[in-house]
Formats: structure tokens, C-alpha cells, sequence
């Protein structure tokens, strides 16, 4: 769960599950295409490359070649583990748990 942690903690991270969340199977120039044009973040594809990595390691992107592209996909799998290790409890007006 480490590894979750550490691909959520970083924005540029967060904003490549973004758009991958909007189109999935994007290749990497693809990805640092939409990085630079709509975030305005200039970054190398080997920078963008590196967050990937990475954002695989969670196991919140899959990558898959077709052909001579590699395509990410999104997964959001891993998250449901945040969920369920700390399930959303209600309060009442005195702080109590109902």
C-alpha cells in the first residue's frame, strides 16, 4: 500500500490518472502532449515516463504494447483498498458514531 501512497502523493501523478481517467490508452506522447497543451507542464518523456513507472508500481496504470505503441490504462482497483481499509463512518451532531 506503500507504493499507493507514494503514486498519489505526487499532483503531476494525480494529473496523468486525470487524463487518462478522461481517455484511456493513451501513449506516452500522447500523454506529455496533453501534459503540456491543456496543464501547461513541460516535461520530458522521460520525466513523464519516470510518473508512470511509477503509477504502474500501484498498480493504477497498465501498460500494453499494440503494435509498436504502448498504450496506459487507468486503473482504479487499488483505491477501493483505501476505501475499505478505512470505510466512511457517520457522526451525529455530538461527534458520536450512529
Amino acid at each position: 500500500m506503500a507504493d499507493l501512497f507514494k503514486a498519489l502523493a505526487d499532483s503531476t501523478r494525480r494529473i496523468i490518472m486525470d487524463e487518462l481517467a478522461q481517455r484511456d490508452g493513451q501513449t506516452l506522447f500522447e500523454i506529455c502532449g496533453r501534459l503540456a497543451m491543456i496543464h501547461e507542464l513541460a516535461m520530458s518523456r522521460q520525466a513523464v515516463s519516470q510518473h508512470l513507472s511509477v503509477l504502474e508500481d500501484a498498480g493504477l496504470v497498465i501498460s500494453r504494447r499494440e503494435g509498436r505503441y504502448k498504450l496506459h490504462h487507468l486503473d482504479t482497483a487499488p483505491l477501493r483498498e483505501i476505501a475499505e481499509r478505512w470505510p466512511q463512518t457517520h457522526t451525529n451532531d455530538q461527534g458520536t458514531n450512529q
